[in-house]
């Protein structure tokens, strides 16, 4: 624990509030384990947590193993197409019915322990040697439900979202404008559609998971950390010979090096629960080259207006609180996932606009590659600044984080505003709701 004490936290509201200040919050939200706890049993149960998106159990019986907080959860396609989110827990004596991320289980799910099985739905389908429960008031117990669901699923446009808990808000009142981001990235595809392509980075980071979160909305940073790589990729582009074709891979590094002028002019939009966006404008995405035939395909699936009305639509980073992050133009979201209060594992997936040019899924997977990846180029200047930060926070010296940059007290909570693009408003935002959450059900 951060400050080697004993229960400081757990049962106090008031003392986990009085970890978020207007302008600052305390080390231990990034370094105590007790506060960790907090957060898996009541923030990430009483929130909206991504799962996973649809094209994943595209089959019956296709099934994707991920975690809400720190429970696992199976995501399943169930023979009438429906999606259903199980915790991944046999009923009988608590085994994982499956350790694989992802597969097809077939028309039901068997423990490899004692070969109970269930529905693709959860429900107990069969058990060996039944008699040997009869008159033993099986039909009484949790046991004989089966698998347990997660009640409060939600698939908005593919993206496949649930919540563990019975309070808190129900969806609509969670996400509401901010789903304008999902939309904007689905609409991108003619037809309408996305799909998981490409497969998954996974890179582990020794920080907490809300430093990675915040790193998402913050603008002063990139042309600073990132000078020793996006820059020397420029510095060795301006050297290219006179005529030289602009590659893929400098449209991508480039622009991380735009001044705090670029920054503050593209704007922040929060919104309440914790959400929002940088690039209200313009983004780091918004000069990449053209697609040829796209606008096209465009045009005739949505009509010329509303095709440009897409595609001006430039978004950089949205974050959905607690833990995503998504990329409209370039198709892409990043989960960051807690493992302790110390480490955090990010998955990094991109997507297939369904019926456009294959070049855009180039893109955004070699933008993967080059930012998000173990093997990265630029995300290796945030972790460091990352790791940096999760050893710092054990100085005694001072503990408290800053977060008041274009702070004013007249800053509302839970509210809808546009803002400078180089406000930590957006962190303060994320910090009300983390407090808002955390303590609903303690």
């Amino acid at each position: 624990m951060g400050d080697g004490h004993m229960s400081r936290y757990k049962g106090n509201v008031e003392a986990v509030r009085g970890l978020v200040r207007e302008r600052e919050v305390h080390r231990d939200v990034y370094i105590d384990e007790e506060v960790f706890q907090l957060e898996m049993d009541h923030l990430f149960a009483n929130t909206w947590v991504y799962v996973g998106h649809d094209s994943q159990i595209a089959n019956a019986g296709d099934y994707f193993g991920t975690t809400i907080g720190s429970q696992p959860v199976l995501m399943v396609r169930h023979g009438d197409g429906s999606v259903h989110v199980l915790f991944n827990r046999c009923p009988h004596k608590g085994v994982r019915v499956t350790t694989e991320t992802c597969g097809n289980t077939g028309k039901f799910f068997r423990c490899p322990y004692h070969a109970w099985s269930f529905k693709l739905d959860g429900s107990l389908l069969a058990i060996p040697l039944k008699k040997g429960y009869e008159n033993t008031g099986l039909e009484e117990s949790e046991a004989i439900k089966g698998l347990t669901p997660v009640k409060h699923v939600r698939n908005y446009r593919g993206f496949v979202f649930a919540k563990l808990n019975d309070g808190g808000l129900d969806f609509e009142d969670f996400f509401a404008d901010s789903l304008s981001s999902l939309d904007n990235m689905v609409d991108r595809s003619p037809a309408g559609r996305l799909e998981v392509a490409g497969g998954v980075l996974r890179y582990m980071h020794n920080c907490n998971w809300k430093m990675l979160v915040e790193n998402q909305t913050d603008t002063c940073h990139p042309m600073v950390a990132h000078e020793s790589s996006a820059g020397t990729a420029i510095d060795v582009w301006k050297n290219a010979p006179e005529g030289t074709k602009k590659p893929m891979a400098v449209e991508i590094f480039a622009p991380f090096m735009s001044s705090y002028e670029f920054f503050e002019g593209m704007g922040i939009r929060v919104w309440p629960n914790g959400h929002g966006h940088t690039g209200v404008s313009h983004s780091i995405h918004s000069d990449y080259s053209v697609i040829p035939g796209y606008f096209e395909q465009m045009s005739e699936a949505y009509g010329e207006e509303k095709a440009k009305a897409i595609l001006d639509e430039n978004r950089h980073n949205t974050v959905y609180f607690p833990n995503v992050m998504i990329k409209g133009p370039i198709q892409l979201l990043r989960l960051f996932k807690p493992i302790s209060a110390n480490k955090t594992l990010v998955e990094s997936w991109t997507f297939r606009l369904v019926d456009a040019p294959d070049v855009l899924l180039e893109r955004t997977l070699m933008y993967n590659r080059l930012i998000n990846a173990p093997t990265s180029v630029v995300g290796h200047d945030d972790l460091e600044m990352y790791e940096r930060a999760q050893e710092g926070l054990h100085v005694d010296a001072n503990q408290w984080v800053n977060i008041q940059r274009l702070y004013s007290q007249d800053e509302k909570p839970d509210v809808t505003a546009e803002t400078n693009g180089t406000t930590e408003w957006q962190m303060r935002n994320q910090f009300r709701a983390w407090s808002k959450f955390i303590t609903m059900s303690m």
